[in-house]
């Protein structure tokens, strides 16, 4: 966050100084980018890392996080609806209800 602050103070402050030498239109915008980005280049090196090993953590915590949790009453209800709409086995039906009520997901093995 204080990387883009100073990010965006660099470039205000390039609009600025490109204004008062009378740069005007989309030029002063375009002179004022590229110095702003070659400042915060050499000067911001420190934020910089910082930022980018914050943003490397903060991924690498979502990464360790589960996306999808399944549990045996949503994979009971997916089976119910399943033998509804035809698509399964009779048999796979009574399985899941048997795995459901035994606290065992279907593709664990018995015992």
């Amino acid at each position: 966050m204080l990387y883009t602050l100073w990010r965006i103070l660099l470039f205000a402050a390039a609009l600025g100084a490109g204004y008062l030498l009378g740069l005007r239109s989309w030029l002063l915008v375009l002179v004022a980018a590229v110095v702003a980005f070659a400042v915060s280049y050499l000067a911001l090196s420190r934020p910089r890392d910082s930022a980018a090993r914050w943003l490397a953590e903060r991924d690498a915590r979502r990464r360790a996080q589960p996306r999808v949790v399944r549990d045996e009453d949503t994979d009971f209800e997916d089976s119910v609806v399943d033998a509804d709409s035809g698509d399964t086995d009779p048999s796979t039906l009574r399985q899941a209800q048997d795995d459901a009520g035994s606290g065992r997901r279907g593709d664990e093995p018995a015992g």
